[in-house]
């Protein structure tokens, strides 16, 4: 089945087969589900957000050895230990670099001087702009409706990716309520080259999270997320007991500095690895809905492509 264009573009930029990204998730996306997306034909992201610099460094030498395609890595930029984290990048030659809550112009001008490609997540045109301008080889454009952190626009991927499309002249990568070949063909006609695809994966076999978190996900109904914590950085997560605790917070008119001491260290780990249900902060996408299953990354990167393929047809 023929690509289009702008999706061609991005298969060669990566070095892949399909238009199909499995997002960096935070205590999701170790070396077995990025290795999996790749071996699937997909490109495959390691999360470096809740890993240490050793730890980064021993998932890029075991995803090395599992597979010989293209992977890549993702960064959030807001951590102290960011320079160290792109060091190891830099010692262990990662040749596809995503980066995001933070400036673009700050590393990608090192990082393409290695020879990376560097693609950058943003939440709307402004931000697409500037990192066009920084030298991203693509952007992210990420809506409201994706699990964990967002960005304060509150704008649905939907409005988000022709607006993006027509900001930049580079490859545009939907994200945020895609899971499946119909939300991919519906990203593709609004402009987009690719998808990058967060909590279907979460709910891989091969991802690192809880077996009580992927539970969650398959479980999930229409309206068992919510985005909260706009004082501080907006994340969507699973209304649990902890989210209520937030929402009790902020009913009351809690401070930024309150709902920072409520939220504390570690959140993310004690429910997307610990599987804490009490108290921790489980990220999840509003498509958490439309996940029916725990199945192999393999599979969801087949049936995804085999179902845009239907569409396609559909079309033609």
């Amino acid at each position: 089945m023929k690509l289009p264009s702008q999706s061609k573009q991005l298969c060669d930029l990566f070095q892949i087969h399909y238009p199909i990204i499995q997002a960096g998730m935070v205590w999701c996306s170790g070396w077995r589900l990025a290795a999996a997306v790749s071996q699937a034909g997909g490109l495959g992201l390691i999360g470096a957000g809740s890993m240490s610099p050793d730890v980064l460094r021993y998932h890029i030498q075991q995803c090395k050895q599992t597979t010989s395609v293209p992977f890549g890595v993702n960064v959030p930029l807001h951590y102290a230990h960011t320079p160290a984290i792109i060091e190891v990048l830099l010692q262990e030659r990662v040749k596809i670099v995503f980066t995001s809550a933070g400036n673009p112009s700050t590393w990608t001008p090192q990082l393409k001087a290695a020879g990376c490609t560097v693609v950058h997540v943003v939440s709307n045109t402004k931000f697409a702009r500037k990192a066009q301008e920084a030298g991203v080889d693509a952007v992210v454009a990420e809506g409201f409706e994706a699990g964990g952190h967002n960005g304060r626009e509150e704008l649905t991927t939907f409005c988000l990716i022709p607006l993006v499309c027509e900001a930049v002249n580079i490859p545009v990568i939907a994200a945020g309520g895609i899971c499946d070949g119909r939300s991919m063909m519906a990203a593709m006609v609004l402009g987009a080259a690719g998808v990058q695809i967060g909590t279907r994966f979460a709910a891989s076999e091969e991802s690192s999270a809880h077996p009580a978190f992927k539970a969650s996900i398959v479980a999930a109904q229409e309206d068992s997320t919510q985005l909260t914590l706009k004082k501080l950085t907006p994340v969507r997560m699973l209304k649990n007991p902890f989210f209520d605790k937030v929402q009790v917070a902020e009913q009351a008119g809690a401070s930024a500095e309150a709902l920072r001491d409520l939220l504390g260290k570690g959140r993310s780990r004690k429910g997307i690895f610990e599987g804490n249900w009490e108290e921790g902060e489980w990220e999840v996408g509003q498509v958490a809905a439309r996940v029916g299953q725990v199945l192999p990354a393999s599979k969801i990167v087949h049936q995804i492509w085999a179902e845009w393929q239907d569409m396609q047809q559909l079309f033609t």
